[in-house]
């Protein structure tokens, strides 16, 4: 693609920025709405609210919704003011989790294998030992609502020491469906007299806590497993908010696991990078540079025109590009779709029937996991297209240099 094409969308971005802009009434208007009423052309949005939820019309179907407009930190301090959350694991997720219902003034404790990396982290973000800081057993015990946000793996091979701490009483929170719904291959059975709920952040957890630090707020989908409260649903969209989300909507723990997985091994992850790398590597076979390989490859999608999709849609995209870009993307489009619909739903299919679970148990609970872990990702940032690309981002007006 032609760099008229990025000059053309970037023009029409700023454009649009500029017509896009609501009277002061109109950004009052709610996360959701804002994101819905944000497009290149207009979109008949359904809006309904009743007592904390909102039914929106999604493309003809309607789902409810919940937005963290609905609990205000005053809220979310008086609901969960007698309870204890007990944050199981602090990577990723557990990190930006804790950090951010912390700061929303709940009551937050780490439990993590003591002096171990993630002790020693907990520490340096102020989580102090024998106060807010305790091996997992001692945490789980002193925890009201007990997040489990250990990895997949570690879950499974925990959960016969963990299971028996869970008492009447408690609340079980995960951040994926994944343990309960592969039950069969994880044995992480939750006790019947607890309730379990699930939020699950759609983005890493570094994000997480980066959205919530910016005011903004991560898309989260909650679920309900057991219900012996009657409120497992309602602590599970208060924990949402509480964890860092802007709004939340409504999932089962089985669509959860199903549409994650399949997700990250398909565009999100896995197809991205087949993609790119199939791309980048005709390119370069027919006598193109690395740097020109790499620019139409991935600097141009991540840079230029992935932003345009996410902000207004991917028939925005289309409009904000070259005629001759325009007309070539839409007939080839439906021709990767029939090329790549077969490998989507080999790939569902392995997901929902288990497969894709039991291969990441066997390679998580390698005792070479680490090092196989490594080696596969070192194998991927020591393609061509990925050292060209350290380069192109060094020449970013935005780099950070040494010189």
């Amino acid at each position: 693609m032609s760099s008229a094409i990025v000059r053309n969308a970037t023009r029409q971005a700023a454009r649009a920025s500029r017509v896009v802009r609501a009277p002061t009434a109109a950004r009052s208007l709610s996360m959701v709405a804002r994101a819905t009423a944000v497009q290149s052309k207009p979109h008949q949005v359904t809006l309904s609210q009743a007592r904390g939820m909102k039914t929106m019309d999604f493309a003809g179907t309607k789902e409810v919704v919940y937005e963290r407009s609905d609990w205000p930190v005053e809220k979310l301090q008086e609901y969960f003011k007698n309870d204890t959350l007990a944050m199981i694991g602090y990577g990723s997720q557990g990190h930006g989790q804790a950090l951010n219902a912390r700061d929303n003034g709940l009551k937050v404790i780490i439990g993590v294998r003591k002096d171990g990396a993630s002790w020693k982290e907990a520490i340096e973000d102020g989580w102090v030992p024998g106060e807010t800081l305790f091996p997992i057993e001692e945490a789980i015990k002193k925890g009201t609502i007990i997040m489990n946000l250990l990895s997949d793996a570690a879950q499974s091979a925990t959960w016969p020491d963990i299971a028996p701490l869970i008492t009447k009483g408690k609340t079980l929170y995960f951040a994926h469906g994944f343990s309960v719904v592969f039950k069969e291959d994880t044995k992480v059975v939750p006790p019947k007299d607890v309730d379990v709920i699930l939020v699950a952040p759609k983005g890493s957890g570094r994000t997480v806590r980066t959205l919530f630090k910016e005011g903004r707020g991560i898309n989260s989908s909650i679920a309900v497993w057991q219900d012996v409260t009657g409120k497992a649903k309602e602590k599970a969209v208060g924990l949402g908010v509480a964890v860092g989300s802007g709004y939340l909507y409504e999932t089962t723990f089985e669509k959860e696991v199903y549409s994650d997985l399949y997700g990250e091994r398909g565009v999100l992850m896995g197809g991205i990078q087949g993609m790119f790398k199939a791309q980048y590597e005709v390119l370069r076979a027919n006598g193109h540079s690395p740097s020109e390989a790499f620019n139409e490859t991935v600097e141009e999608a991540t840079q230029s025109l992935f932003p345009l999709i996410g902000q207004y849609g991917m028939d925005y995209m289309y409009a904000a590009c070259s005629t001759t870009a325009r007309r070539g993307a839409l007939d080839w489009a439906p021709i990767f779709e029939a090329a790549n619909k077969p490998v989507f739903e080999k790939l569902y299919e392995s997901v929902k029937n288990g497969t894709e679970t039991r291969k990441s148990l066997e390679f998580n609970n390698r005792k070479t996991y680490r090092q196989d872990l490594e080696r596969e990702l070192k194998e991927i940032n020591d393609q061509e297209i990925w050292r060209a690309g350290k380069t192109v981002r060094a020449l970013r007006p935005d780099a950070k240099r040494d010189d």
